[in-house]
């Protein structure tokens, strides 16, 4: 058998990051950028005000108080979106709007509420520092800064700077493309109820979940029996359009036969014994001109989902400039746990914490069985038995990945 590090480190070893795209900063978020984003101009691109008020100089309201208003002449009005210069004179007050640009010589604004709210003439009741309420050319961004750095991820406030900066269209790396193809006889559509000796896909709806989950765009390719001619047309239809395949059917056996006859002609999947508990019996291969990482799951989709967890997951992870693995942590088991020697074991667990030490606690969930589902749809965390462990009991330390998603 081989290791499921030594498995980890074939798959990784080749991940290649998507071609970058250039696309609309709309349809950018979540996506990491593949280019570093210098603002061409500043942010705010001239002095304004940030809320409704009267915009003055600062001087002009010092000492202003209930007891000692100051009155001033109100000689004009901005509105947001006005392109007419207007000069200030000392002593003078220009009601404004949030984010109106001010007049030349104002270095203030007095909120509303500050005043009387007089149109030909106010009476200021408070003072206000020089630069209240006002937003400054180039506070946020300067020309020349960098509005995005390359490889950071764009959200919401990327997204701003982006358009800030001038920029309706960013270039990033895209989500890796995964291809999920469920393959055999027994397998009808979701939409069908199956029949004597039949049995409904969810095996490829749910690695396509899993594939979204890390980040990929997941399309399922229709139900392929298990036979090599249409295995391979299905997969020669899909490995142009895909950073990544997953197969899940029969592995062995002659339904595997008919897989691997299909691979022939596009390359190799190898499908030595992984040392790991379930799902040790798998494949991987890289096919096509382009040497697409192509897996051959189990069809069992709890099994195939713990595949996809281990080996999956972390080479999209990678191929985004991501972490590839998940957070773990050490918690204490609430009852006993056994193993198979020589395999790494992955078994289902529920995260707890104690209230009064703050500790994590695990409790399994089932048993490692490959069709149980449900047990692992109630799980929050993997735990990981090293191979040389046979059993654990209650209260032992164990290593248990995070599941935020379960």
């Amino acid at each position: 058998m081989r290791s499921v590090d030594e498995q980890l480190e074939r798959v990784l070893g080749g991940a290649v990051r998507p071609a970058p795209v250039r696309v609309a900063i709309a349809e950018a978020y979540g996506l990491r950028s593949a280019e570093e984003v210098v603002a061409g101009r500043p942010l705010p691109a001239f002095d304004m005000a940030a809320i409704d008020g009267y915009a003055v100089r600062s001087v002009d309201v010092n000492g202003a108080s209930d007891v000692d208003p100051v009155s001033i002449p109100v000689v004009g009005e901005i509105p947001a979106g006005s392109r007419q210069p207007l000069r200030l004179q000392p002593r003078q007050a220009v009601a404004v709007a949030a984010g109106a640009p001010l007049p030349t010589l104002a270095d203030a604004v007095v909120p509303v509420d500050h005043t009387d709210g007089g149109t030909a003439r106010i009476e200021v009741t408070r003072g206000v520092p020089s630069a209240a309420y006002v937003r400054r050319i180039g506070e946020d961004v300067q020309p020349g800064d960098v509005a995005v750095r390359r490889d950071a991820v764009i959200g919401p406030a990327q997204v701003g700077l982006l358009a800030a900066a001038g920029r309706d269209k960013v270039l990033v790396h895209p989500k890796p493309r995964v291809s999920v193809v469920s393959v055999g006889d027994e397998l009808v559509d979701l939409q069908r109820a199956p029949g004597p000796g039949q049995v409904a896909d969810t095996c490829s709806p749910a690695l396509a979940a899993a594939a979204r989950e890390a980040g990929a765009d997941a399309t399922r390719a229709q139900l392929v029996r298990g036979d090599a001619a249409e295995i391979g047309a299905a997969l020669a239809d899909r490995l142009p359009f895909s950073d990544v395949v997953v197969l899940c059917g029969a592995v062995g056996g002659r339904a595997g036969a008919e897989v691997r006859a299909a691979v022939a002609e596009l390359g190799e999947l190898d499908g030595t014994r992984v040392a790991m508990h379930p799902g040790s019996t798998q494949a991987f291969g890289r096919l096509g001109p382009d040497r697409v990482p192509t897996f051959l799951f189990p069809s069992h989709p709890a099994t195939a989902l713990l595949l996809f967890e281990v080996f999956v997951r972390p080479l999209l992870r990678y191929a985004q400039g991501r972490p590839p693995h998940r957070r773990t942590m050490q918690a204490r088991l609430t009852s006993p746990i056994t193993s198979i020697p020589g395999r790494r074991g992955y078994l289902r667990g529920r995260l707890l914490r104690e209230e009064v030490s703050g500790e994590y606690l695990v409790q399994p969930l089932g048993t490692s069985g490959a069709h149980l589902l449900t047990s692992l749809s109630d799980a929050n965390g993997l735990i990981i038995v090293p191979e040389d462990v046979t059993e654990a009991t209650v209260n032992d330390e164990v290593t248990v990945a995070f599941l935020p998603a379960g």
